[in-house]
């Protein structure tokens, strides 16, 4: 076998600004290098990792001088962890970065023409903003370097994937993302799991029992647990859930889920409810919410309601309008905008997200909506146009990976008045929103801040017909 060859230490090295997926960026020798964990104005000793034509990889081993700008981390997981990558940036430059980034997306990217956006809306929480996180177990957990030399090392750990480390998870004590009982529920599962012996996942060899753990928590103080074991054993999973719900009573919905597959997706596995309801109820200025196992819904809930109002102020509805609601997921802005419309026409492709928005109007009392499920492009077809009437207003929120192109030349051939995009990720936005450039002017954007201490942004785009 090649050697592989050992890649140098680059000494004190300017960090200048911040780069994509939480990096800092630099630049020797006229490239363009990426480093972990650093800020604007820290000056550092930088191993590589990658060293390619244009660009370079690495992270520090030494600081020289720590940024002014730097602020302390909160979490004690912090560098380790895969998330929160911008905790030791103040939270007005993470926002500067942000707004900069959808520019960036738009201009450089996208290669669209577009005017001032406004000001990124920050979020009202920096901690405990998630209603939904998801654990996972391990047997062979990440080891930090305090643990190194203790002789006895307990190797089972319940937390998050180390980056870049599919078969590694560090254990996590505390968590800053989602409010209580968040953390009490997570510890209790995996300190119960170590004192009665049960198997934690191998995930290297694909054996064990427990595998992943889901907690969602809603603005109405309702809780939903769903614990994912790989193997059926009544008994265990019986005494393991009995005691979850004796110790936590404030569970309204408890489930379990047997996934035997090679990966970690849900969405086709059978939620089997083992006490309390099988959904728990989200509040969004005035209307009601159901949630269950499988639904998409906002993970920041307060700064949902700040995004959905953009949307609707972007889109203008007005009584007589028409509205298309493409990627509907479970109905939440299809009903929220509902009662400025005549209609709302909700298309999602998961049929039991879609049974869910009807479900959401019933719950409601709204009658102007419809709901269908199926392949986008497909749905939307001459037929169906006439029998729901052309939209005057669409909007869609679509994946992280945006539009297909199909569904991108359908939307140029129906021509709707305004589209309103929405979007977690500004570069496929912009891509799509340059498809469509040869009909449709971007007239406003505005950026809104969903996950503090991290790169991502949310963006909201008025389009309107040329």
């Amino acid at each position: 076998m090649r050697r592989k060859k050992q890649l140098p230490v680059l000494e004190k090295v300017e960090i200048t600004g911040v780069a994509a997926e939480g990096k800092s960026i630099a630049r020797v020798d006229n490239k363009v290098l990426f480093v972990t964990n650093t800020v604007p104005g820290d000056i550092v000793d930088v191993h590589l990792t990658r060293k390619r034509t244009s660009f370079m990889e690495g992270f520090p081993v030494k600081v020289h001088k720590k940024s002014d700008l730097r602020v302390e981390p909160f979490c004690s997981h912090f560098g380790t962890c895969g998330g929160c990558k911008w905790q030791n940036l103040p939270y007005t430059m993470q926002l500067n970065y942000k707004q900069q980034q959808v520019i960036d997306s738009f201009t450089r990217i996208g290669k669209v023409e577009i005017p001032e956006i406004h000001p990124i809306i920050s979020s009202a929480d920096t901690k405990y903003y998630r209603n939904k996180l998801e654990y996972t177990f391990s047997s062979r957990r990440w080891l930090i370097r305090e643990e190194m030399d203790q002789e006895q090392k307990e190797m089972n750990g319940l937390g998050f994937h180390i980056p870049g480390r599919f078969d590694k998870v560090l254990n996590i004590n505390e968590c800053f993302l989602q409010k209580d009982p968040s953390d009490a529920i997570r510890n209790f599962v995996r300190d119960y799991g170590i004192r009665n012996g049960l198997e934690f996942f191998d995930l290297r060899n694909q054996s064990g029992f427990l595998r992943t753990l889901m907690i969602r928590t809603a603005e109405t103080g309702e809780v939903m647990v769903t614990v994912v074991f790989y193997t059926e054993n009544e008994k265990k999973r019986i005494s393991l859930l009995d005691e979850l719900g004796r110790e936590f009573p404030q569970i309204t919905s408890l489930f379990y889920v047997i996934n035997q597959k090679a990966n970690d997706s849900l969405a086709d596995q059978d939620f089997i409810l083992y006490r309390g309801k099988d959904y728990i109820l989200e509040q969004m200025e005035g209307l009601f919410f159901r949630v269950g196992p499988k639904s998409f819904y906002q993970t920041n809930s307060r700064q949902a309601y700040e995004l959905y109002k953009i949307t609707r102020k972007f889109a203008g509805i007005e009584p007589f309008h028409i509205v298309y609601d493409l990627y509907t997921g479970t109905g939440t802005i299809a009903n929220f905008v509902a009662g400025n419309a005549l209609k709302v026409i909700g298309i999602e492709y998961i049929p039991e997200a879609i049974e869910d928005a009807r479900k959401n109007s019933e719950l409601n009392g709204i009658e102007n909506t419809r709901f269908f499920a199926g392949d986008i492009k497909e749905i939307l077809s001459e037929q169906f146009l006439k029998e729901q009437g052309l939209p005057d207003v669409m909007i869609i929120d679509p994946p992280r990976t945006g539009m297909h192109k199909d569904v991108v030349e359908k939307i140029c051939s129906i021509l709707p008045a305004k589209i309103v995009y929405v979007s977690c990720n500004p570069a496929t936005q912009a891509r799509d929103i340059q498809m469509m450039s040869n009909y449709y002017s971007v007239v406003e954007v505005q950026p809104v801040d969903m996950f503090p201490h991290t790169h991502h942004v949310e963006n909201v785009a008025l389009l309107v017909r040329k």
